[in-house]
């Protein structure tokens, strides 16, 4: 598959945002690779971990967290079992599925989006009904799916917000993941998913309830946890290196007062979140919304935005503060109150 070079699009993938690092990585990876990967299993944890390769490649962390994690995650994908990435909004779910399916198959686009009305044929196939019509069910009137596609070429694909979709298409799933196998008894055949073929979901805990995994689903994962970030000096990386990475793509000039704001926002989120000030003195309610680290990025993107474009150039504080209030305030009449009990207790600190 052919990329576009980064400065042609607004989002790239990452197979080709980070093309380099994949290159370097394969050119020094001499350790066993299952069958169809791009690079060992090593070498795609490297990948998400980051680290200076031997030649001086620099490979940027895509994960800040705890390394087994990733470890886990990858060690599944070798194995005949899915991956289930489950976590709170913000978690980094989907950028971790992405990563992990540009370095183990060099293609991140294989996508099911899973929302409320996702239909069966998203998981399986679907039909050209001209097509379907003028000729009846043929293999040239098939439409594959991401699924369909991933299995033929060994590769992963990835779904995300899996207990979004009805329980009806999640179970679609049941016999493309234990017997690697995709009927059409249209056609009187199937697909026979070749080896590299895996599959990562995702699914956010806040939405329990919603649409639940059937426990004939769930046993045919292996499930990852990712936490919200375990001190504030990880959560303040993630934000510098994403508000980073956004701001080029924006062409949004490098403020020089962002590190320190970065902390001061972080701080914030963290204390909402946590329901306590950060020394532990001072109890907090919390709000309605999770105050994600994807939150805490869009905050500060929206504040250099504002700064650079409609103030002096200098980000401040000030800057800041209306797109917090805006992401604090999602219930009108509860998180309003946490709010402004939050701005009082700043002033008596």
């Amino acid at each position: 598959m052919t990329h576009e070079t980064p400065a042609d699009i607004l989002r790239p993938h990452a197979e080709a945002q980070y093309a380099n690092e994949l290159a370097a990585l394969a050119a020094g990876d001499t350790r066993q690779r299952p069958p169809q990967w791009r690079l060992s299993p090593w070498a795609v944890v490297t990948y998400l971990m980051g680290a200076t390769l031997a030649d001086g490649t620099v490979i940027t962390p895509k994960y800040v967290g705890q390394r087994r994690l990733m470890e886990v995650a990858v060690a599944t994908l070798a194995t005949d079992r899915a991956l289930l990435l489950l976590g709170l909004p913000g978690t980094a779910k989907t950028w971790v599925s992405e990563h992990l399916a540009a370095a183990i198959s060099g293609d991140s686009s294989l996508l099911v989006q899973g929302t409320a009305g996702t239909a069966e044929e998203s998981v399986r196939y679907g039909w050209n009904y001209a097509r379907l019509l003028a000729e009846g069910p043929t293999a040239r009137a098939l439409v594959p799916s991401p699924v369909y596609r991933a299995m033929e070429q060994g590769t992963i694909v990835r779904v995300e917000e899996l207990t979004r979709m009805p329980s009806d298409v999640q179970d679609a799933l049941i016999t493309v993941l234990s017997e690697k196998v995709l009927p059409i008894p249209e056609l009187a055949s199937e697909v026979q998913a070749r080896p590299g073929f895996n599959l990562i979901a995702t699914a956010n805990n806040r939405d329990r309830g919603v649409n639940e995994l059937s426990s004939a689903l769930r046993r045919r994962f292996n499930t990852v946890i990712l936490p919200t970030p375990a001190t504030i000096d990880e959560e303040v990386q993630i934000v510098r290196q994403r508000v980073a990475a956004l701001a080029s793509a924006l062409s949004l000039p490098d403020l020089p007062a962002a590190p320190d704001e970065i902390r001061r926002v972080v701080s914030v989120f963290r204390e909402l979140r946590m329901g306590q000030s950060e020394d532990g003195r001072i109890k907090l309610k919390t709000p309605s919304g999770t105050m994600s680290t994807a939150e805490a990025i869009s905050v500060m993107v929206q504040g250099i935005a504002m700064a650079a474009h409609l103030g002096d150039g200098t980000l401040r504080f000030d800057n800041l503060l209306a797109g917090i209030e805006n992401t604090v305030v999602r219930d009108p009449v509860h998180d309003t109150v946490v709010w402004r009990e939050y701005l009082d207790s700043l002033s008596i600190r």
